[in-house]
């Protein structure tokens, strides 16, 4: 431990650490209501939400046909026609009714005759044998009344709006999205902004995530300026995002303002590129220091913000082959490697084999975190050890982070 907070956790700890300012974070948010259609995805639901009632209502026809009892003995008589408004019939147990897809069943009735299988003779119905249940879209199969469908906490996908439509539900409580400024340090930086190549990566990454992201500029190389911006954004923001200046060198005076301005819970993550993340809990904010090369921002921001934002650390991931040999340099790291993969046949991007050859066949992180050209990769491979030419390796999918 450093200045009193561990140092060099573990990526799995990493993640438990920003998964636990997370929930406090949430906790703390204020709620507003969100209608399906006007923007849930994304969203973080703020109450439990109950089914008022089944769903379906009624037992529902699956098929065009002929809502039966499947006990009844042909021939049944065909009494009247059901569509999808109608109110369920009242009809005989020996009578059948001509039904549409989605229209209800009387209460006599608990299997459908497809319209392709049944005889209609003298306003008569024979057909084959059906078991009760068939083509029939039971009360409550898909919903019961009083069921709990969403927990607090709960994240929300497009899809979810086809479920809330079905329940009449016309307005979701959702916590608030997260407020997120961004920070770039640096005197170059300051001076010169297009040499600034991270701050538009993470903008992108925190919306499609589902955040509302500010880029907040740039301020250069002085301890006094960096404390004082930081603590003016973090009674804007409720997650302050610096870039730079996360070592202990003599000009990255971060890390320093943060333990000033709050309480650091890590600094560093045997996790690469992008090892000297440093992550803080303050007053009214949660701040995370990103390092300020390229890639090794976007790999650790996207690999281990990415629960932060979204609530899920499961990795989405697609198995392949190595074509090459690989190597690591130290075995208590996880390594990222920027890889493609075409036809199942994964060659890390960087590699000597690939069409950029930056480290011979050996990973080195370092040489290829200012790389933008690795940004093209098809995904990684998360490695702490050696791969084997030939062996059968998962990949994470970049497209599947974002």
């Amino acid at each position: 431990m450093a200045g009193g907070y561990p140092t060099y956790v573990t990526r799995l700890t990493a993640i438990e650490h920003i998964q636990a300012l997370r929930e406090d974070l949430i906790d703390s948010l204020p709620t507003e209501r969100v209608a399906p259609g006007t923007g849930i995805r994304h969203r973080t639901v703020a109450e439990p939400i109950v089914a008022a009632t089944d769903r379906p209502a009624y037992d529902r026809a699956m098929m065009d046909g002929y809502a039966v009892d499947a006990n009844a003995e042909y021939p049944v008589s065909v009494t009247e026609a059901v569509y999808p408004e109608d109110e369920p019939p009242e009809v005989s147990a020996e009578a059948a009714v001509e039904i549409t897809t989605g229209a209800p069943l009387p209460a006599t009735a608990n299997a459908v005759i497809r319209s392709e299988e049944a005889e209609i003779e003298d306003g008569r119905l024979r057909g084959p044998s059906v078991e009760p249940g068939e083509y029939a879209y039971r009360q409550g199969s898909n919903v019961t009344e009083g069921q709990k469908l969403y927990e607090p906490g709960d994240r929300l996908a497009a899809r979810d709006a086809v479920l809330l439509d079905d329940l009449d539900i016309d307005a979701v409580p959702v916590y608030r999205s997260f407020k997120v400024g961004v920070l770039a340090t640096g005197t170059e930086i300051a001076e010169n902004p297009r040499k600034d190549r991270d701050s538009n990566m993470l903008l992108e990454l925190f919306d499609s995530w589902g955040a509302n992201a500010t880029y907040e500029g740039a301020v250069p190389d002085d301890p006094a300026i960096v404390e004082e911006r930081i603590r003016t954004m973090e009674s804007e923001y409720d997650v302050v995002v610096t870039t730079g200046g996360t070592s202990r060198g003599a000009k990255d005076y971060v890390l320093e303002a943060l333990e000033t301005l709050g309480s650091i819970q890590f600094h560093g993550v045997q996790f690469r590129p992008g090892k000297s993340l440093g992550v803080a809990s303050l007053d009214s904010a949660v701040a995370f220091a990103i390092p300020g090369k390229p890639f090794a921002a976007y790999t650790i921001t996207a690999f281990l913000l990415r629960p932060f934002f979204t609530g899920e650390s499961r990795l989405p991931t697609l198995e392949g082959q190595s074509m090459v040999d690989v190597g690591v340099p130290n075995p208590d790291f996880t390594y990222a490697i920027p890889a493609t993969i075409s036809s199942g046949e994964v060659v890390p991007l960087g590699h000597e084999a690939s069409d950029l050859s930056i480290y011979g066949n050996v990973f080195k992180s370092s040489a290829l975190s200012a790389v933008t050209r690795v940004a093209r990769a098809d995904g990684a491979l998360l490695a702490s050890e050696p791969i084997a030419a030939g062996e059968q390796v998962t990949m994470v999918p970049y497209d599947s982070l974002e």
